[in-house]
């Protein structure tokens, strides 16, 4: 009843004044958490791709292409002998997949992607046959079916050579699949709903019900752990709508994130967090290059020489060269730009770096948690 009552005193200019206010460096709530059971669904099938320019199954190789042809047929009055296997090039089988929207209703349509499943080299210029897409319940949710849009191509001459441009084995369909069930949510019918934070964090979810219970009434919204928070809303449909449009337009100063240094061993990349702090150290870093070259001496035999041969000789040469390493000193409680600017001090590549942050946190003066991705 409070919430309803509020929601009915509110004049269309103080509606707009709550939904443009936010404090600055502030976060909307829709941007940080979402409704728990208000989320998409993955659906998936299996169909057949024909029209192609003889690009198709290579059907020996893929016996399963010319079944799924056969129970095709047979569906539609066409009976194929059992000892009759066509070999056809302009067929393909493929996997289809989409994500059903939620709040998706029966009629509407959804994009849909289609992927080679056997070793059709192109699907270009092919059309996709009525495929029914499941979800995992196995319940048929979608009816996907048209002409689809393959951005990757290929050439190939009579020597063997080719060359190709993206991935032509793969394909989209812009409004392919016409929605035939929609997924029930408990939005409509439950007098609390749940929010989820994408972050745990529990500073943060004390601050959204914080935030909640300041607009709306006090208890509206209680934290439940470091993920969710509670709210009340109201039972009517219409009212609930226009209560989760306000509540998810309030502004959250979200909690500081935990101290983190992630470093890519791949490729070298290093993300260093704001919070993350250095206690007193003194850091030497320096690098050994060992070059090593092979020469070949080829002697020939002199013009009259009887009976000499080629003598090949290697001749190896290995240098060592050891840059002269520096020392910079870290006093405690430097601040992300004072270590990115001391580290620098040594022209550190980002592999060095690695190291210098790895020691540094053996020695425990690395306040932060270090991970390798």
């Amino acid at each position: 009843m409070l919430i309803f009552t509020f929601l009915r005193r509110l004049t269309p200019a103080m509606l707009t004044l709550l939904l443009l206010a936010s404090p600055v460096q502030a976060e909307r709530i829709k941007d940080i958490a979402g409704i728990a059971g208000v989320r998409s669904n993955q659906l998936v099938g299996y169909g057949l791709v024909v029209g192609l320019d003889g690009s198709g199954d290579q059907v020996i190789q893929a016996p399963f292409t010319i079944q799924s042809l056969k129970s095709m047929l047979a569906q539609l009055g066409v009976n194929v002998p059992a000892n009759v296997n066509p070999q056809l090039k302009n067929i393909a089988t493929v996997m289809v997949t989409a994500e059903l929207p939620p709040f998706t209703k029966p009629g509407q349509t959804i994009d849909v992607t289609v992927s080679s499943l056997a070793n059709a080299k192109s699907l270009r210029g092919g059309q996709l046959l009525m495929t029914p897409l499941k979800g995992p319940d196995g319940q048929t949710y979608a009816i996907a079916q048209g002409s689809m849009i393959v951005s990757g191509f290929g050439a190939e001459g009579s020597d063997g050579s080719s060359v190709t441009v993206n991935v032509p084995s793969a394909g989209r369909i812009p409004n392919g699949a016409i929605v035939e069930r929609g997924v029930p949510t408990p939005f409509g019918t439950e007098p609390v709903m749940v929010m989820n934070l994408n972050h745990p964090d529990f500073t943060t979810a004390q601050r959204v019900a914080m935030s909640i219970n300041e607009s709306m009434g006090e208890g509206i919204a209680k934290p439940l752990d470091a993920v969710s928070i509670e709210v009340r809303a109201p039972r009517d449909p219409g009212d609930k709508v226009a209560f989760v449009s306000l509540l998810e337009n309030l502004s959250v100063d979200p909690g500081a994130a935990a101290a983190k240094v992630v470093v890519n061993s791949r490729n070298g990349t290093i993300v260093i967090g704001d919070s993350v702090r250095v206690e007193r150290a003194a850091v030497a870093h320096g690098n050994l290059t060992v070059t090593i070259s092979e020469n070949i001496n080829v002697s020939q035999p002199g013009a009259f020489a009887g009976g000499g041969q080629t003598a090949i000789t290697p001749n190896s040469e290995v240098s060592l060269a050891e840059d002269n390493a520096r020392m910079f000193l870290l006093e405690p409680g430097i601040t992300l730009q004072e270590l990115v600017t001391a580290v620098n001090k040594v022209g550190a590549a980002p592999g060095d770096l690695i190291a210098i942050l790895e020691a540094l946190q053996q020695a425990g003066a690395l306040r932060a948690q270090l991970i390798v991705i």
